[in-house]
């Protein structure tokens, strides 16, 4: 089963995605200049929201050494062994086990609450053989890894959803049972910039200066992005393999993902611009085929006004133009958008999230 989620989300004055200019991120598409927010970005706020908090989450980082000599520390292991193991741990993240002078490794990994418990045995099994400490400080992270390399471990919700690739054959590489595409604004963009400047309250009392303390300049844009995502229900379920609670984890995955993409926006600048949103449209589509399809190209000619709504329209146009072309290939499709009134035919319209998630709810 495959379930697709295609979501219109209008801003204001925003920064939500920055290039290495500072700038807003921006895509050409169909000749025209559109904003754009990376799929890394849409992802990460969705996995660090509040909605995914309840959710059994992995750890994406390159402080392996860190988190493992914690966790013999947890164990009650002798301090002069967990010393001799930060540094030997710097070796996982890459394919010849080679130490880095840091206390990181040189790449980072997404890793599961196992993988870190995982480590953190082999580490506690190999004090156990050695005599002392000596012999300790011999083993290198190469026979770990070739130990840890044959163990099944099972994998976190994130993990399970987004994926996981790794030059390190300690950890699985994980086929992504969720496909996020660069959320693309329905609108030709128009970058701007905000000049600013900053006056220093005391000025009067230590300073005849009467002019600015600083001057600065952020740039900005306004866009209606159009965000799709498809999730193969079967390929999550099959990562999720192992873990003691499989189905339900699988049941409370998709509401977390629903309110995550709604209630969730990118980080980026909201200090300066306070840009949070809610969608104008969220459609969920069910597919037993798994044939996934973007209406991206409803937006091929760019929305000039009215975005919300004319975006609609336009996305309305592009599921008749397809089904009407190609046949039916939606089995169930739940359209929920509160400011607009058409609906497109073979849908179910719902009026409330909570009616949204108890339908979408049903599918699993």
């Amino acid at each position: 089963m495959l379930i697709e989620f295609h979501v219109l989300k209008n801003y204001p004055a925003t920064n939500l995605n920055r290039d290495e200019t500072g700038a807003p991120k921006t895509a050409f598409f169909s000749g025209q200049l559109r904003g754009r927010v990376s799929s890394q970005c849409v992802k990460r706020s969705w996995r660090k929201s509040q909605w995914f908090e309840d959710l059994d989450l992995g750890i994406r980082t390159r402080n392996l050494p860190s988190l493992v000599c914690e966790e013999l520390e947890k164990r009650g292991v002798d301090e002069k062994y967990i010393e001799a193991t930060k540094k030997k741990i710097t070796g996982f993240g890459n394919k010849d086990a080679k130490e880095n002078n840091d206390e990181i490794t040189s790449q980072v990994i997404f890793f599961s609450k196992a993988d870190i418990q995982a480590v953190a045995d082999a580490v506690q099994e190999t004090i156990t053989e050695c005599a002392d400490l000596k012999a300790f400080e011999k083993i290198s992270a190469k026979q770990w890894k070739e130990k840890l390399g044959k163990l099944p471990r099972p994998v976190n919700v994130d993990i399970a959803l987004f994926g996981r690739m790794t030059t390190d054959d300690s950890f699985k590489d994980v086929e992504a049972a969720m496909q996020v595409a660069h959320a693309i604004s329905t609108n030709t963009v128009n970058q701007e910039a905000d000049f600013f400047t900053a006056v220093d309250d005391l000025n009067e009392i230590y300073g005849s200066d009467q002019g600015s303390a600083m001057m600065g300049d952020i740039d900005f844009n306004s866009n209606c992005y159009y965000q799709y995502a498809s999730l193969d229900v079967d390929q999550l379920r099959e990562n999720l393999l192992g873990n003691e609670n499989e189905e339900e984890i699988l049941k409370r995955v998709l509401p977390a993902l629903v309110q995550a993409i709604t209630f969730s926006n990118p980080t980026g600048k909201q200090n300066s611009f306070a840009g949070h949103v809610v969608p104008s449209l969220i459609c969920i589509e069910k597919k037993e085929k798994k044939v996934p399809i973007s209406y991206v190209n409803a937006f091929e000619k760019p929305i000039r006004k009215n975005y919300s709504e004319d975006s609609c329209k336009a996305m309305i146009g592009e599921m008749e133009l397809f089904e009407k072309c190609y046949g039916k290939m939606v089995d169930e499709r739940l359209w929920f958008a509160p400011k607009y009134d058409g609906v497109p035919e073979n849908t179910t319209k719902v009026e409330t999230l909570a009616e949204l998630l108890d339908a979408c709810i049903k599918w699993i």
